[in-house]
């Protein structure tokens, strides 16, 4: 069931990122796993700097949304630099 829970904070906020970052998408599997890796940089920023946001779903998709947001900031400036 946990599994089902981070495809669907994953896929919301690899969707939100992409509103907030104007641009082409990657389609519904790239939010997926846009989100998912957010969420991975999102936690480690947020554990890193003390920040607490809960346990709750609203916390988890604060941290993956944040954590796409700056993923796809990332990918942009490397695709730049090509």
């Amino acid at each position: 069931m946990e599994f089902f829970w981070m495809i669907l904070i994953g896929l919301i906020a690899g969707s939100l990122a992409r509103q907030f970052m104007t641009g082409k998408g990657f389609g519904v599997v790239g939010d997926i796993i846009t989100g998912m890796v957010g969420a991975l940089i999102g936690g480690l920023l947020f554990e890193r700097t003390g920040l607490f946001t809960g346990s709750s779903l609203v916390g988890s998709l604060l941290v993956a949304t944040c954590g796409a947001i700056i993923f796809l900031y990332g990918v942009r400036v490397v695709k730049k630099k090509e």
